[in-house]
């Protein structure tokens, strides 16, 4: 029988534990979430007709501050999904040292079927039905797949209209022009982009040396692409949710990039175009091609699970960082570490995000706003302080860059837990 995303991704708190002196108490209450909501949404659709949309909220765990996780649209948005995601989050948020707690949303829908009117009343009624469950002290939503600053303002002003007063610091990756902060949009790229300059200076990687393939060209596998070739890296292949292309001796990422946004269709909501679509002198190729390509970094950009027993034999790449949340599943990273490739793990690589979120959040509550480059250079100091912490605990305890990340975080999270009292203070006084 297959396992459940949740259970999945406790194999890796389970590995973990075993490299930390933690009370029994913490790993109990960090294996299961401390809430769960499931909400129906009715909206009016533009015909006049009635649809109910089925939503969730999940926090996972909040022994070190309010719950913090994005909201995403998709036809594949389930409760095991929302839940695994916050228990990342969780981990995620405990190794970056940022005060918040890990959760998530989501609402089962495919969002490209929706006009941009239905998509406003549908983030509007998510918010009126989970806004006992939300604050900007208890959980503060944030974009993810399919959500982007427009519906993080629907969803904040939703909130302020309960609430009967102005509540900027309810959700993060707002408009800048409603409290959002400069460099959010970018901040999970960004993040990533740091931490892959730190590791692959490390191992002696040089950027005109070593060819990289992108599987997932949204915002974050976009704008990393972008980075990464401005640095100097070539880039031989990169994949939407068509598929995609491959080059041998490097893409254009700009021209790429230039043509798909010009493709935007759904009144400029969703990006409907595609990398395929961009073939001069360029080899199609699926996903599935992508990650099995002979290159120096793979970054897997998409969605959960994509690699797994059935081809984790196949992967070349030496190194792989995980930009998206949860790309390979337990019982594959085995496979890759016998195989001497190292993965560089999603609650390290993609935690500029919510480094990012944070930085809003404490600005909206101070009202004090800051620069782009202030915005960077804090995400630079913090991303890169706790690679250097975690590969220094790879090092030390001889494992690998998740596990290490793990232990980290569960350091962190145990000593927060304890703090409130467990088992062995009440016994032991």
């Amino acid at each position: 029988m297959e396992l459940s995303l949740l259970s999945d991704a406790n194999q890796r708190l389970e590995k973990a534990l075993r490299y930390v002196l933690i009370d029994d108490d913490v790993a109990t209450r960090l294996r299961s979430p401390r809430s769960s909501l499931t909400v129906s949404i009715p909206v009016r659709m533009d015909d006049g007709s009635l649809r109910i949309f089925e939503g969730y909220r999940v926090r996972y765990d909040d022994s070190r501050g309010p719950t913090k996780g994005g909201v995403r649209f998709h036809p594949g948005v389930t409760l095991d999904e929302v839940q695994t995601l916050a228990f990342w989050m969780t981990f995620k948020c405990a190794a970056l040292n940022l005060p918040f707690g890990g959760a998530k949303g989501g609402i089962h829908l495919n969002p490209k079927d929706l006009s941009k009117f239905e998509l406003e009343r549908l983030s509007r009624g998510y918010v009126d039905a989970i806004a006992d469950f939300i604050g900007p002290d208890i959980d503060i939503p944030a974009p993810d797949v399919y959500t982007n600053p427009m519906i993080m303002g629907w969803m904040m002003d939703q909130y302020s209209i309960i609430q009967r007063r102005i509540v900027p610091s309810v959700v993060t990756g707002k408009p800048i022009s409603m409290g959002g902060s400069l460099g959010r949009e970018t901040a999970t790229a960004m993040g990533a982009f740091f931490v892959m300059q730190r590791i692959l200076q490390r191992v002696d990687q040089l950027p005109e040396d070593t060819t990289v393939a992108i599987q997932g060209f949204g915002n974050a596998g976009a704008i990393v692409a972008d980075l990464l070739h401005s640095a100097g890296y070539r880039i031989v292949a990169v994949s939407d949710s068509q598929g995609g292309i491959y080059a041998p001796d490097g893409l254009d990422i700009p021209s790429i990039k230039q043509t798909k946004e010009a493709s935007r269709r759904l009144q400029a909501v969703y990006c409907q175009g595609t990398v395929c679509s961009v073939v001069n002198d360029h080899e199609v190729i699926t996903n599935e091609q992508l990650l099995e390509l002979e290159v120096d970094v793979l970054v897997p950009a998409a969605l959960e699970n994509q690699i797994t027993v059935q081809n984790a034999e196949r992967i070349k790449a030496p190194f792989v960082f995980e930009i998206a949340n949860g790309p390979i599943t337990s019982d594959a990273d085995v496979i890759l570490e016998q195989n001497g490739i190292q993965v560089f793990p999603d609650i390290l690589v993609n935690a500029g995000g919510v480094t990012v979120s944070y930085f809003e959040w404490v600005q909206n509550r101070s009202g004090l706003y800051w620069t782009l480059d202030e915005v960077n250079r804090r995400l630079e100091r913090a991303i890169v302080t706790e690679t250097d912490n975690i590969w220094a605990i790879a090092q030390e305890l001889h494992v690998s860059m998740r596990i290490a990340a793990y232990v980290h975080a569960l350091n962190r999270l145990g000593d927060a837990i304890s703090a409130k009292g467990t088992r062995s203070f009440y016994l032991n006084p």
